[in-house]
């Protein structure tokens, strides 16, 4: 086990859910907080008081040789990435921190927040996403109570797959106590190639090698250039290199982690920044309509960045002509001085559910967070 987080660290379950259970009983309403990292993302939360949960912390168990660990929800994620890649291993949905220093080691990024927001970095279409990594969770309900969902190790498989819900669901069902996650070994070697391609062109290439069995672990295109990340042993970078061709790029390491953060170039700007995913297949000129520049893009063409202040409705319509949806990731200076001191639309920066979705999403609040005391508004306003 690493020095940095022993199996038991501090255990505040008690404390936690008999706050939990005060609050029920008073029906003040909490907003749930682990680092803060996330606190830009998603609808604001109308509360009372704040539920902190950063000292409920520490691995529960982790083997190694079962690929899988859980740890309490209060870790911190960049202390858990170190233990991990002290055996080898790693999050295989290379999850963005939001909460970074100067370097990594000063996140406040935690795993409970990671799970609960629901977000993947450059990895996900290649390995797994948040929700696919999620083998169980251990989650206090609106009432206090704790329950037990999912399991442990990968070959659990009993009952409803409830833990997988807890996942971008955002605090709106259960605090997160504890969260089994499964892990992937870190491959020996890596290989991020670069070369000058338009943005159809460069979508043209990543279909055509999504259908050949080629080591890939991440790609992106901005700024005209085609990005993509190799995973694998001597050979097999080597291989690929010769089939995909593009130069070797410098620095690779930073360039994901400035790209998995926001801190590259490409996404500076007061405008609000918007999030689409579309099916890999749209057209490169999706976004068009909306006149503005040539996005960032990663996942295949299935992830889209573009800064603007435009209409949602707008926005939402472009995104839904393509197959896709839009959210609002982070408003700008101009959409909060127009729409409020968050910036965010009146429905949500999250695109509107369909009737029978959001009578779906009540049900669920309601059996897990009957009083709604729990993160209300976060995920969507009336939940």
């Amino acid at each position: 086990m690493s020095d940095r987080i022993p199996r038991a660290v501090a255990d505040a379950e008690p404390f936690l859910a008999e706050q939990l259970r005060a609050a029920a009983a008073e029906g003040r309403r909490l907003l749930i907080r682990g680092g803060g990292s996330k606190d830009f993302y998603a609808n604001t939360v109308s509360a009372d008081e704040v539920l902190d949960c950063t000292a409920h912390l520490g691995v529960v168990a982790y083997e190694p040789t079962e690929l899988a660990i859980t740890v309490r929800a209060g870790t911190r994620l960049a202390d858990v990435e170190a233990l991990l890649a002290a055996h080898g291993q790693q999050l295989p949905f290379e999850p963005p921190h939001f909460g970074l220093g100067d370097t990594l080691a000063d996140s406040v990024a935690t795993v409970g927040g990671a799970v609960a927001a629901g977000l993947s970095g450059p990895r996900r279409p290649y390995a797994a996403s948040v929700r696919d990594a999620v083998l169980g969770a251990r989650v206090l309900n609106g009432r206090g109570e704790a329950l037990e969902v999912g399991g442990r190790v990968m070959k659990n498989v009993a009952g409803y797959d409830l833990s997988r819900l807890m996942a971008g669901s955002l605090g709106v069902l259960g605090v997160l106590l504890e969260v089994s996650l499964k892990v992937i070994p870190r491959p020996p070697g890596s290989l991020t190639l670069v070369r000058d391609e338009p943005l159809g062109r460069a979508l043209d290439l990543l279909r055509r090698w999504s259908r050949k069995a080629l080591p890939i672990s991440a790609t992106a295109w901005l700024d005209g250039r085609l990005y993509l990340r190799i995973d694998g042993g001597e050979e097999a970078l080597a291989e690929t290199h010769r089939l995909v061709e593009g130069l070797p790029q410098q620095g690779a390491e930073e360039f994901w982690r400035d790209l998995r953060e926001q801190r590259h170039g490409a996404f500076a700007g007061e405008a609000s920044l918007w999030r689409l995913s579309l099916p890999p297949a749209s057209a490169a000129e999706v976004t068009a309509p909306l006149g503005v520049g040539e996005p960032v893009v990663e996942w295949g063409g299935a992830l889209r960045w573009l800064r603007g202040d435009f209409a949602a409705v707008r926005v939402r319509e472009v995104a839904s002509t393509a197959g896709g949806h839009a959210t609002l990731f982070r408003p700008g200076v101009q959409g909060r001085a127009q729409e409020g001191v968050q910036g965010a639309p009146v429905d949500g920066v999250f695109s509107p559910l369909s009737d029978i979705s959001l009578r779906l999403h009540r049900n669920l609040k309601h059996a897990f967070d009957p009083a709604g005391i729990l993160n209300p508004g976060r995920l969507y306003p009336d939940l």
